[in-house]
């Protein structure tokens, strides 16, 4: 029976119904996190949710109390996790004038990144493909060059991953 409602309203098979039935209520019912147009945790925020482009697999705001503010831009490239309580912020207040939000560049998360539970990502951000920010961690420039974990605050790059290793996972899992 569960397998039957996933599949008819095409839901996805790595939460369980009551994820949906609880994003129904609050989103739906409640209208927090109305404008997102994907289930998400209920306590979850996320602001300007039509300035974030995600890719396969990606459902920003589905771990508990994730904070991601898109009002700049938000791009996250295919199966990309974000962890709980994770902030993607997008712009910064104005030094003079904390009414006002500076205009930034987008933040650009590339594919098979993984952001660890309690971790910021800054305005103007890019990350490369196979990104792991480790837990707590305060990404505060880019890592465009990917394959790599990065932990820390500011956050630097403590191990490079394989390249190989990695880009065979991806062909024999997802391609």
């Amino acid at each position: 029976m569960k397998k039957m409602i996933q599949d008819i309203f095409k839901l996805r098979k790595d939460v369980g119904l009551n994820f949906y039935l609880a994003d129904f209520f609050f989103r739906k019912l409640l209208h927090l996190n109305a404008d997102t147009t994907w289930a998400l945790h209920h306590t979850s925020k996320v602001i300007a949710p039509k300035n974030i482009t995600k890719g396969v697999s990606v459902y920003p705001g589905d771990s508990p109390g994730n904070y991601i503010e898109a009002t700049n831009g938000i791009f996250i490239d295919d199966y990309t996790n974000i962890g709980p309580n994770v902030g993607i912020i997008s712009s910064n207040h104005n030094l003079i004038d904390n009414s006002i939000l500076d205009p930034a560049p987008p933040i650009r998360i590339g594919k098979f990144c993984w952001i660890g539970m309690n971790a910021v990502v800054l305005p103007g951000i890019v990350l490369g493909d196979f990104t792991i920010v480790g837990a707590g961690a305060v990404v505060t420039h880019s890592f465009t060059e990917g394959y790599s974990v990065i932990a820390g605050n500011p956050a630097v790059v403590i191990k490079q991953l394989d390249k190989e290793a990695c880009n065979e996972y991806k062909k024999t899992k997802y391609l």
